[in-house]
């Protein structure tokens, strides 16, 4: 028998039961959550009350629909992003869920040594960062094939088959590549770290005695039968076949860390250390080569009896500067490629000469004198402050360490009111005695011997003032 008052009870039961399901099962989509995600599908409570929410998927509704954001500036794309997300983080949002817009067509970037598979922007946004011009591929489709191609910058032998004969040259793996891809010869393979003239690759390439020198480097090199590079000129290497095998790099080469400046067995020339590959010439080079007609050309110089450094930069000894004489002027020698070049410094020695000496190589260079405020100083440690000006203390006064010039000829010029400065009058007072003897009684010290010489050492000091002949041993008057 049905007890009806406790069906009763449980249908009550059964649908209060359907109601707290259902109630909870309501799921909202959130434009943005209150732990601040974006169209997140959520309860209610969830939901950020100043954003909006409606009781259905995301998928369905029109402010967080999934579409391709695209970043202008970074020339990046994001897959499946909601318009908002997309607009609030400066993108363009495009109704495209797979990116399938052009500004997303990706390419192989190429960035020095590295690779990435990106888009156009993108590339030049990554070239902008490191320094780099631009290298986008759009012929490469996919990363694994980018990556490859950042190392196909390394060299070897290109061996291939033309009209029956096979042949080599000396190329990067690119350059290798692309004969592979766009020219009829057939059975193209690439040998990294191989020359051209390697026995073991049985091409019609060979060792030769010839040599060359080669743009934009400073070494000469072999070149084989074929007219490819080599390694480095090295005469004792001229029948090694493991050196006309492999390729040998600047510090395995013959005598490294040298310049080998008119080396006639090796050419591993340095710029930096004074020689570069030449032509030979038996009026400027002091040995021939034993091998072809290129060497390591001297970069050094003689000058007045001495010879300098490639770089080398050192004051000249002109005539006047010891005593900064009135016309005198500072100068600057400089060693470059094996000529001497002059450089002067400013006129009326407004600027000096420098020189300093790091093991034997000497640097120079001009630098302005700053004797301006020389006669303000009133005390001798002011007036040798070496930091702040180029002046020294004699004969209780600061002159200019270093005479400056002035156009005296010029009768609008500063010569005069300079010049007057350092005149200097001493009126010598005696005294009669009995007997008709004088006695000096006031400013005795300029009848010392060499008073009239000292006055004049400090009116010479600052500048082309007082009693002295000119830097061509004029008087001046």
């Amino acid at each position: 028998m049905i007890n009806k008052k406790n069906l009763t009870f449980g249908i009550i039961l059964a649908i209060f039961l359907v109601g707290i399901i259902s109630s909870q099962g309501i799921s909202y989509c959130c434009e943005r959550t209150i732990d601040g995600a974006w169209c997140q599908n959520s309860p209610e409570e969830n939901c950020n009350d100043d954003y909006r929410k409606v009781p259905t998927s995301c998928e369905a509704t029109s402010y967080c629909k999934l579409g391709c954001c695209y970043n202008s500036q970074e020339g990046t794309c994001m897959e499946n992003t909601p318009q908002k997300v997309c607009e609030d983080s400066n993108g363009v949002w495009e109704d495209d869920v797979e990116c399938g817009i052009p500004q997303c067509e990706l390419g192989c970037c190429l960035i020095g040594d590295q690779a990435a598979f990106v888009t156009q922007t993108r590339c030049k946004r990554l070239s902008s960062l490191y320094g780099l011009e631009i290298d986008f591929r759009t012929n490469i489709g996919n990363e694994i094939q980018c990556i490859a191609s950042a190392t196909s910058d390394v060299k070897g032998a290109c061996v291939f088959e033309k009209e029956f004969e096979k042949t080599c040259l000396f190329l990067t793996k690119r350059e290798c590549q692309e004969i592979e891809v766009s020219s009829a010869d057939s059975n193209v393979n690439f040998h990294d770290g191989y020359l051209c003239s390697a026995e073991q690759l049985g091409t019609n390439c060979g060792p030769t005695e010839q040599t060359i020198c080669v743009e934009g480097r400073d070494e000469v090199y072999f070149v084989d039968s074929c007219g490819n590079l080599a390694n480095i000129y090295d005469a004792s290497k001229i029948e090694n076949k493991e050196y006309w095998s492999k390729i040998y790099g600047k510090a395995k080469s013959c005598s490294p860390g040298s310049s080998n400046a008119d080396s006639a067995t090796c050419g591993n020339c340095d710029y930096y250390l004074g020689s570069t590959c030449k032509d030979y010439k038996r009026a400027e080079d002091k040995v021939r080569p034993n091998y072809g007609d290129k060497i390591c050309r001297d970069l050094s110089c003689e000058y007045d009896g001495k010879s300098y450094s490639h770089g080398e930069t050192w004051c000249a000894n002109a005539k006047g500067t010891k005593n900064n004489l009135p016309g005198s002027r500072y100068f600057r020698l400089v060693c470059y490629n094996g000529d001497v070049s002059v450089e002067p410094c400013a006129d009326f020695r407004q600027e000096i000469c420098i020189e300093s000496d790091i093991e034997g190589f000497k640097t120079a260079g001009c630098r302005v004198s700053m004797w301006q405020d020389c006669a303000s100083q009133d005390n001798e440690k002011d007036c040798e402050n070496t930091d702040r000006r180029d002046c020294e203390w004699a004969g209780g006064r600061c002159v200019p360490l270093y005479s400056p010039g002035f156009n005296f000829w010029e009768t609008e010029g500063d010569a005069e009111s300079l010049c007057s400065m350092a005149t200097t009058q001493c009126i010598v007072k005696y005294e009669k005695k009995l007997g008709g003897d004088k006695e000096c009684v006031e400013n005795c010290e300029c009848l010392a011997a060499g008073w009239e010489e000292d006055m004049n050492n400090i009116c010479n000091s600052i500048g082309d003032c007082g009693d002295k002949k000119n830097y061509l041993g004029f008087e001046g008057y």
